[in-house]
């Protein structure tokens, strides 16, 4: 415990697509209770939100997020032309860059780490050090989705693969207590009205439009970039999003799927080993992996699901 009687607190923030905007939530409601953190391990998402918040541009980043609507991010994905992936997904980190600024690991206020996987040795790979964003590119490389990241002479996957919900790079910090957040419960979620947090309601619309207008102005280039491959941007289809009527769930949601049951499983193994102080868990039928339209609501959850866990 802090001199002034602050709870420390070792944060653990796990993979799962878009529900990972619950992670701002949780953050929001440590922050309304006055809790320290003073270490972050994360995977996937969760490495994206808990670098940006180390960073001190969480606010940023979730005024950014609640621009977003569903064209926004069917237009913003940068495809990969290429037999590994997808997406490269280097134009979100660029624009992540442009939003927080570039950071070192070492020479953040905290301790962080974010959890990648190194397929070729079957390990987990722990990036404590070096440029954030690289860590970052390389913890949400989703096999199939994102390309591989290259980095440090390695070829590094997602770090959810291996470990979804990272409580071990946390141990050598000594704090009050480790609250961790899995983002793959099984739960029958019911859809629920969106729980506003002080910080989304005092959202500011002029802001927002801000926000926005930079989006556009990405979103734009992208689609220059299309049209001069002679794609028609406005007729693109993306099969692999969603149900089509009468058939079943699309390539893509098949594929999510089997990884978040994966992940699900691994992170039961690893939290029967290290037991956080305070689970956090959000219901994976919350959010779809690609719905980051619906940060209000999703952000709104995490909060809720927070309260309930530190008030129970």
């Amino acid at each position: 415990m802090a001199d002034d009687g602050t709870k420390t607190v070792s944060l653990v923030l796990g993979s799962g697509g878009a529900r990972g905007m619950a992670h701002i939530g949780v953050i929001e409601r440590l922050e309304e209770d006055g809790y320290d953190v003073q270490c972050i391990a994360g995977a996937s998402m969760g490495a994206l939100v808990g670098g940006i918040y180390a960073t001190g541009g969480l606010d940023v980043f979730r005024d950014w997020l609640l621009a977003l609507d569903k064209a926004d991010v069917l237009r913003y994905l940068d495809f990969s032309f290429s037999t590994t992936a997808l997406f490269r997904g280097e134009k979100i980190i660029d624009v992540l860059r442009d939003l927080v600024g570039d950071h070192r690991i070492e020479e953040l206020p905290l301790a962080y780490t974010a959890v990648a996987t190194n397929v070729a040795r079957q390990r987990e790979v722990w990036l404590e050090d070096g440029p954030l964003f690289e860590a970052v590119r390389a913890s949400i490389a989703v096999p199939t989705i994102f390309t591989p990241h290259r980095y440090r002479g390695m070829q590094l996957l997602d770090g959810g693969l291996l470990n979804p919900v990272p409580i071990a790079p946390t141990l050598k910090t000594v704090t009050d207590l480790t609250i961790a957040v899995n983002l793959n419960a099984v739960d029958g979620y019911k859809r629920r009205r969106t729980v506003e947090t002080p910080a989304t309601a005092q959202a500011d619309g002029s802001a927002l439009r801000s926000y926005r207008d930079n989006i556009q102005r990405f979103l734009d280039e992208l689609q220059e970039n299309l049209e001069s491959l002679g794609m028609d941007v406005g007729e693109l289809k993306l099969p692999w999003f969603g149900e089509q009527e009468g058939e079943g769930p699309g390539l893509f949601d098949l594929l999510n799927n089997s990884f978040e049951t994966m992940q699900n499983a691994i992170a039961n193994i690893k939290m029967s080993a290290y037991r956080p102080d305070v689970l956090i868990e959000i219901p994976r039928e919350s959010c779809r992996a690609h719905e980051f339209w619906r940060a209000k609501e999703i952000i709104g959850l995490g909060y809720e699901l927070a309260d309930r866990a530190l008030e129970g």
